[in-house]
């Protein structure tokens, strides 16, 4: 008798068919809380329509890895396994996602092994697979890791696509369907030729969500404020941050807003009311001589900066945010494409992802964040004063590098 599939109705692909098995793993509480947890944090601050959650994520992610992996030839249980492993991928992510990651000492790949083999969670997949498989393809290792968390990865092909989707903005739009039916698994996937266009298409539509959606400059200040908050909870013991994959998101607004810390409650007020603080200094990377530099700063070098700020411009310290965009990795561009039987680096195969290589650090920079009220002490700040910033490149033509600031 066939067995009798349920059926999801999904916002970007339609009808996701679910096993029996599948169902109960979707049905346990650690996968439940996913539904309280937003797959872009407090991005719906920026983009309204940006309340998707990481169950959603995850079960696109599910279906994403059923399709490369039947592409790729894969047996039915090899199938089977991606499909967990891809469900489960982010069953250990804490509130708001990456947002509450930027805070913990752990990261949540951990956490989801601790999900996946110390909790009831186990007994259940130890039904069918083994849990250290399904824990070693969420890490991206063993020979199947890759379909899931790789260079070219199902993971980044969803969010991409369910953000795009979800904010509105148009950029993350990719032919998926063209990149999996030019995929092979050998050491890892290797891109056929054929599908290089579409590979190109991906990696300027994840350049240009960067700025736009995960490294807006809005975005940055509520990760910052958010995260502030959540470190002075967690130091006041107030939450194990081993055992944030219990909590959900409103578990944490709610902390914040019934705790002794006038902090949380002051930052979570101003959350809730948009309340955000402002840029008042903003220098892009691509300004330096050498832009890597200035991931070498370290995080107590901003703090002591932003303290002695704080200090000349009469401020509480914990409203001043030095933020420095996220390092522009993209680890896509290092895809190896398969040419005439040849094994070549997607950047020596593309002009455009080569192009992209040398221009990611045309969009970063660092930005200094202060309440809207203290912006006017800043007319002539220079935060030189107060980082040892790389050498600026003088040669460059910055005519086109406005002052962003004046666009918020």
């Amino acid at each position: 008798m066939t067995e009798k599939k349920k059926f999801i109705r999904d916002s970007v692909y339609g009808d996701i068919s679910l096993n029996e098995f599948e169902e109960q793993v979707m049905d346990m509480p650690q996968f439940q809380r996913l539904r309280r947890i937003k797959q872009l944090g407090l991005i719906s601050l920026i983009y309204p329509g940006a309340n998707h959650t990481r169950f959603e994520h995850s079960v696109g992610t599910m279906y994403l890895g059923s399709k490369l992996a039947t592409e790729l030839g894969l047996n039915n249980d090899e199938i089977e396994l991606i499909r967990v492993s891809a469900l489960l991928h982010d069953v250990g992510h804490g509130p708001f996602s990456n947002v509450s990651e930027g805070v913990l000492s752990v990261p949540h790949e951990e956490l989801t092994k601790y999900v996946v083999t110390k909790t009831s969670m186990r007994d259940l997949l130890e039904e069918k697979f083994d849990v250290n498989e399904i824990v070693d393809i969420v890490n991206g290792k063993g020979h199947l890791g890759p379909i899931v968390s790789g260079e070219l990865d199902v993971d980044r092909m969803d969010y991409l696509l369910r953000d795009s989707h979800n904010t509105g903005v148009a950029y993350g739009v990719i032919d998926y369907e063209r990149i999996i039916s030019n995929l092979k698994l050998e050491n890892g996937l290797i891109l056929n030729i054929k599908g290089v266009q579409a590979a190109e298409g991906a990696l300027v539509s994840r350049y240009f969500m960067y700025p736009s959606v995960y490294q807006h400059h809005t975005t940055r200040i509520v990760n910052s404020m958010f995260r502030r908050s959540l470190k002075k909870v967690i130091d006041e013991g107030m939450i194990d941050e081993k055992n944030i994959y219990k909590y959900d998101d409103m578990d944490i607004v709610s902390i914040f807003r019934n705790c002794d810390i006038r902090y949380a409650n002051e930052i979570m007020s101003r959350l809730d009311n948009r309340n955000l603080l402002k840029r008042v200094k903003t220098i892009r990377l691509d300004n330096f001589k050498v832009p890597e530099k200035m991931y070498k700063i370290e995080g107590k070098e901003l703090r002591k900066a932003e303290e002695e700020i704080s200090q000349d411009y009469d401020i509480d310290k914990d409203y001043v945010f030095i933020n420095i965009a996220e390092y522009p990795r993209f680890d896509e561009m290092k895809t190896q494409v398969d040419l005439e039987g040849k094994l070549y680096p997607l950047t020596e195969i593309s002009n455009i992802i080569s192009a992209l290589s040398k221009a990611r650090f045309n969009i970063p920079d660092i930005s200094v964040y202060v309440p809207e009220e203290e912006k006017p002490k800043f007319d002539k700040f220079k935060l030189e004063q107060y980082l040892d910033l790389p050498e600026i490149d003088k040669e460059k033509f910055h005519g086109i590098h406005y002052d962003q600031i004046k666009l918020f």
